[in-house]
């Protein structure tokens, strides 16, 4: 195997593992009650911590042909409260699980909304994971809670398929760096309506959650630079066992059967599928 390869998949490994620390952070906060101080504290911490490197690259600051910028930005506002949501009610692991869905959405939205063609294989594993995600949600027993992390989810899905219409020019530090810039005004306004009392708290856990978000897109940045993203899209799933693993140990949790069987219905096909497309050659029949 490549050298190349290798380290990438590593780092996404890495990545996607450090990134449960930030959701392990987001689950410390008391509840849900000041969800939008806590994302403008996590947009304006993350902006401060790209903003050295947009100088450093003598990037500009707030360049032109901004409007997707702005759409995903709101997007990703939306997302980032309904994360606080389900992280804090949810157990970690659950979240995680159905956060994963993200792909699975994004096949489907990518047939629906922007008509792309999709392969028969695709269609079937996000049929698959749909399943997964319902037997995770236990419908006789479904709750809000888990709703919002299926939110989570279709947001993630929105903004991957949107990055098609971002300017060319605009890499991907810039995109990262506007998608939290863009949406602090609207933050600040709902988080003064919501008038919560300011937290040193939340800030804190705001600025750590930001800085292992960056360190996960960081790796991200590298690992798909690296190879072919079909190559390495399944090691991003090993983060569903490290949610397993900092639920069980830091916050006493313990997933039932329903979680794994619907895990399994989300991860393996989709595993499977990178799988396949990284040795297969040939293109695979389309619908």
């Amino acid at each position: 195997m490549d050298r190349s390869l290798i380290l990438a998949v590593l780092l996404l490994v890495l990545g996607n593992n450090v990134v449960i620390l930030s959701d392990s952070l987001i689950k410390l906060l008391d509840g849900f009650e000041a969800p939008f101080q806590f994302v403008l504290f996590r947009q304006l911490s993350a902006t401060l911590i790209l903003l050295p490197v947009i100088l450093y690259f003598r990037r500009p600051l707030l360049p032109k042909n901004l409007r997707w910028h702005a759409t995903r930005a709101h997007i990703f506002l939306v997302g980032t409260v309904f994360m606080v949501v389900s992280l804090t009610t949810l157990p970690l692991a659950t979240a995680n699980a159905i956060f994963y869905a993200a792909p699975l959405i994004t096949v489907v939205f990518a047939r629906l909304l922007f008509k792309e063609r999709v392969t028969i294989i695709s269609l079937a594993t996000a049929a698959l994971g749909m399943v997964g995600v319902i037997v995770i949600l236990n419908p006789s027993g479904a709750n809000i809670f888990a709703l919002a992390a299926l939110v989570v989810a279709t947001t993630l899905a929105l903004n991957n398929l949107l990055i098609k219409k971002l300017p060319t020019q605009h890499g991907i530090i810039d995109t990262l760096y506007l998608t939290n810039l863009l949406g602090i005004p609207t933050a600040l306004i709902l988080a003064l309506i919501e008038f919560a009392p300011f937290d040193w708290n939340v800030l804190l856990i705001a600025v750590g959650s930001s800085l292992f978000s960056m360190i996960y897109a960081a790796t991200c940045v590298y690992a798909y630079r690296a190879a072919d993203s079909n190559q390495v899209t399944s090691a991003e799933y090993t983060g569903l066992l490290g949610a397993v693993f900092f639920g069980v140990v830091f916050f006493a949790e313990q997933p039932d059967m329903r979680f794994y069987i619907g895990s399994m219905l989300i991860v393996v096909p989709l595993t499977v599928l990178t799988t396949m497309n990284s040795r297969s050659k040939t293109p695979s029949q389309e619908v």
